[in-house]
């Protein structure tokens, strides 16, 4: 009835996949370009850290190994509470603006080096300029006098010293050059540690290489019919635009209203004058002159102090009191009745409420494009806005003379002045705008402070000369050197605030 039957298989094709296809291709990337290129680091930090052995027994503890029963209840009993809490932190404002400091906090200012050079005591030349290298170890001190009746018939020095040297000796520096006439300023070169320039009271730019052993000065403007006819009374580093390496020239203002561009010549120990400007009287608008001088006479320049934001805009300070604003770019038309191998023009784009009598020292923030401090021989610490001509605010120390000012470097609401009653004065305009917040007592005997500054490299660090040739290397707080939250919007809020009363 039943038979046994073989039949062929039947096949049934899938109805949801679909048959795979396989395509080889080939892809090729495009050449990669790769440089080489070498870096030396001249910062160098060594730090030492030593922990101790640890117990292989205690390395891991859990809770539920301890036979406490009372501690794992009241664990889980607090933990929904504390872990809601921890929750609700994280999103918290209450410690906005809280710092954890782990070094030691220092609350107050010390002074740390006291540094004379012996051999100039009998001459009773006074510390005329002061510059930190770009390694911030070194200070350089120019000697002289501002109190001048006549022709100087002075001997100054140039003195350097290394305060990392171990065996630094305060009362002999590590390196001095004698030069035949007063040495009125200096500054080191931004880049290159042992390269700094100088200003004499005779009108003459010098250079040296304090890394040469002999024959140190390797440029000078010598005393021709283009340098200055005055004292020059600052020298500054700044960049050659012309040129497409990072080469810089020398750039010095005078008594005689001129402010001269030099290059260095390689090969010449000769310094090339390729431009300049020139202050006159006709630069002030009538209303704010002080004098009825004509105005073609030169007005002395005594300060000057770059953009940090823009390096063509720079503001000067005068003998006659008068604060400008100026530009490396301004094109008017040459002054015909000077004499110099270049074309000598009027830098001025601006002039500003002036001083009552002549401007010592100007200093631009380094954290705000457009407020910079001024000081001067009436007794005032102004802070300008370049926006507007009238100061936002002036500050009267009641000290006499004020010689310099400078912003602090690591705090944007605290600048510092020195004055002519020996004392070092410390504002911060976030604690109080009228009174400083420390007040030093450089000099015993009163005598006047005639520079002020601050090592870029190392901020806690600031040095002070005095009229008694005594430099003083002080170490300030924490607090003066450690920024706060919003100090800089703390800042534009006073610039803002001033600018719209």
């Amino acid at each position: 009835m039943f038979n046994d039957e073989s039949q062929e298989a039947v096949e049934f094709l899938s109805s949801w996949k679909t048959e795979r296809t396989i395509k080889d291709a080939v892809a090729q990337t495009s050449e990669i370009i790769t440089y080489e290129a070498n870096v030396q680091s001249i910062y160098k930090v060594d730090q030492e850290a030593q922990t101790e052995e640890e117990d292989e027994k205690g390395k891991l503890v859990f809770i539920c190994e301890e036979e406490t029963p009372g501690l794992i209840n009241f664990l889980q009993r607090v933990y929904p509470d504390l872990s809601r809490q921890l929750q609700l932190n994280t999103t918290s404002h209450a410690f906005d603006g809280f710092e954890v400091s782990l070094e030691e906090s220092a609350s107050s200012v010390s002074c740390i080096h006291t540094l004379t050079n012996a051999n100039l005591i009998e001459e009773e030349l006074q510390v005329t300029g002061l510059s930190w290298n770009s390694t911030g170890s070194v200070i350089a001190a120019s000697y002289g006098r501002f109190d001048h009746e006549d022709w100087c018939t002075h001997k100054s020095t140039l003195c350097t010293w290394n305060i990392d040297r171990k065996a630094l000796d305060p009362n002999k520096p590590d390196a001095n050059i004698d030069l035949s006439s007063c040495l009125m300023c200096i500054t080191f070169h931004p880049k290159l540690p042992s390269v700094i320039a100088g200003g004499t009271f005779n009108g003459e730019v010098q250079v040296w290489d304090m890394g040469r052993e002999d024959d140190t000065l390797i440029a000078t403007s010598g005393m021709g019919s283009d340098s200055h006819r005055e004292p020059v009374t600052k020298v500054l580093w700044m960049l050659d635009t012309s040129s497409k390496a990072s080469k810089y020239q020398v750039l010095s203002i005078s008594g005689d209203g001129k402010l001269l561009i030099w290059q260095l010549s390689p090969g010449s120990h000769d310094l090339k004058l390729v431009s300049g400007f020139i202050l006159q009287t006709e630069s002030v608008p009538r209303s704010m002159r002080l004098s009825k001088a004509r105005g073609d006479a030169e007005m002395g320049v005594t300060s000057m102090s770059f953009s940090h934001e823009d390096r063509s805009l720079f503001v000067l300070g005068s003998e006659a009191g008068g604060v400008f604003k100026c530009s490396m770019t301004s094109r008017g038309p040459p002054l015909t009745n000077t004499h110099s191998s270049v074309p000598l023009r009027s830098p001025v784009t601006f002039a500003f409420s002036p001083h009552f009598g002549p401007v010592f020292s100007v200093d631009c923030s380094p954290y705000h494009r457009n407020l910079f401090l001024t000081c001067g021989t009436d007794a005032s610490v102004r802070l300008y806005s370049m926006l507007q001509s009238k100061p936002l605010f002036s500050v009267e120390p009641g000290a006499g003379y004020l010689f310099r000012v400078r912003w602090s470097p690591s705090r944007p609401l605290v600048f510092s002045v020195v004055t002519a009653d020996g004392r070092l004065l410390i504002y911060d305009l976030k604690i109080n705008r009228i009174n400083p917040v420390v007040s030093l007592d450089v000099t015993a005997n009163k005598s006047p402070v005639y520079s002020l500054e601050y090592n870029l490299q190392r901020r806690q660090i600031v040095a002070t000369g005095d009229s008694q040739g005594r430099i003083k290397i002080w170490r300030l707080s924490d607090d003066l050197t450690n920024q706060s939250a919003r100090e800089e919007e703390f800042l534009a809020v006073i610039a803002n605030d001033a600018q719209t009363e």
